[in-house]
């Protein structure tokens, strides 16, 4: 057996929220992706400032853009912020930087889970080594990560909190999975699921749903035994849906699909943010979290992945299952306290509309269905999406 890791859990106030955000970069006249990844970062850092990022063991908590697994791909991040909105207003100064770079650079900017024609053989992989080193360990299915997330941070000012967190959270799955699902289109195929991105990612070694371990020193052998045989370099290669982020200090969600625009990137991010909110308070006050057995936790990831708001999900340890859209407006009515206390209850209420107007999935459907099944319109309506920040409608 290897001797456990000893994984350190940074100091993060309670309840400060930070995002990262991947998006696509896209050539306007074809509508495919572009390769021009390392070129934009090369253009920040000459701009000036810390706003290209790439260094591994870096902690870096100015805002900032770094690069991606696919030179595709780069990400937003803010900084560590105290609400949802000033994560909002980072993100909004770091997009004008980048489109500083983009538009001269005749690229688009686009978010969502997917690209929906995009193909495997005619994207680039990163020339950092470990990324190199994840390509050949994962072979076909590392080719195929051509995806797309949002990950929020919340901060958790204790360890101990942190996986009784993890573990109630995933009963959240299918919540923040069916409002965030945003990739049904694969290689130019309609796959009949709402997140093609979450069945892909699962495949990867170290990827998908955590193990639900009860307590630190069970997750620090898990990790000195991962690093042990090599599976991973550092814990944070382990991309669970949901982990704890010892270096942060914070509890790091990673369920949702990338979101197509700012408006519902924030009312997601919102979303998340009381969600850890309201589970830390119970956790004050000697409540036990609800958790659910892996194997539903599993069978609603399922559910939420391919029928997105229309899944009837699992709703407790019992096996009572209902709507996602019923349990989605519950909830709503139980986090609206916490959201007036940690001010997002703007964000959070924009819950409602992704309901009433249709999640990003839904809209790419619409317009392909609109255009004979044509798949550049929709690429062109996700760009718009982006461009304007907010879901476009009708």
């Amino acid at each position: 057996m290897s001797s456990p890791a000893r994984l350190g859990f940074g100091e993060s106030p309670r309840s400060t929220v930070g995002l990262e955000w991947e998006i696509g970069l896209v050539e306007p006249g074809t509508a495919n992706l572009s390769q021009a990844g390392p070129e934009v970062l090369d253009a920040l850092a000459r701009d000036g400032g810390r706003w290209a990022d790439q260094r591994d063991d870096s902690v870096v908590y100015a805002p900032h853009v770094t690069g991606e697994f696919m030179n595709n791909t780069i990400e937003l991040v803010t900084g560590v912020c105290r609400t949802v909105a000033d994560a909002g207003a980072d993100l909004t100064r770091t997009i004008e930087r980048v489109r500083k770079v983009t538009d001269p650079l005749g690229l688009d900017l686009m978010g969502g889970g997917t690209h929906p024609f995009a193909r495997a053989a005619d994207q680039v992989v990163g020339e950092k080594e470990r990324y190199a080193r994840i390509r050949e360990r994962t072979g076909a299915w590392g080719a195929q990560l051509i995806i797309w997330g949002l990950h929020v941070h919340v901060g958790v000012e204790h360890r101990e909190k942190a996986l009784p967190l993890m573990r109630a959270m995933l009963t959240y799955f299918p919540h923040l999975q069916a409002l965030s699902a945003g990739s049904p289109y694969w290689a130019g195929e309609h796959t009949g699921y709402a997140s093609n991105r979450s069945m892909l990612f699962q495949q990867i070694p170290s990827s998908g749903l955590p193990i639900a371990f009860e307590t630190w020193p069970e997750l620090e052998a898990y990790a000195g035994d991962m690093l042990h045989v090599g599976a991973v370099e550092a814990f944070n290669e382990v991309h669970w849906d949901v982990r704890p982020s010892p270096r942060f200090g914070t509890l790091e969600v990673r369920v949702c699909d990338g979101p197509t625009n700012l408006t519902e990137a924030l009312t997601l991010a919102a979303l998340v943010h009381c969600l850890v909110e309201h589970l830390s308070t119970q956790l004050d006050q000697g409540r036990t979290l609800p958790v659910l057995p892996p194997w539903f936790v599993e069978e609603n990831k399922f559910r939420s992945a391919r029928y997105g708001l229309d899944a009837t999900v699992i709703l407790d340890a019992e096996g009572n299952q209902g709507s996602i859209l019923d349990a989605i407006a519950k909830l709503l009515v139980e986090l609206e306290p916490v959201a007036h206390r940690l001010g997002c209850a703007a964000e959070l209420a924009g819950i409602r509309d992704i309901v009433r107007t249709g999640a990003s999935y839904q809209r790419q459907q619409a317009v392909a269905a609109a255009h004979d099944g044509d798949l550049v319109p929709v690429v062109r309506a996700m760009i718009e999406e982006m461009r304007t920040g907010r879901p476009l409608v009708g």
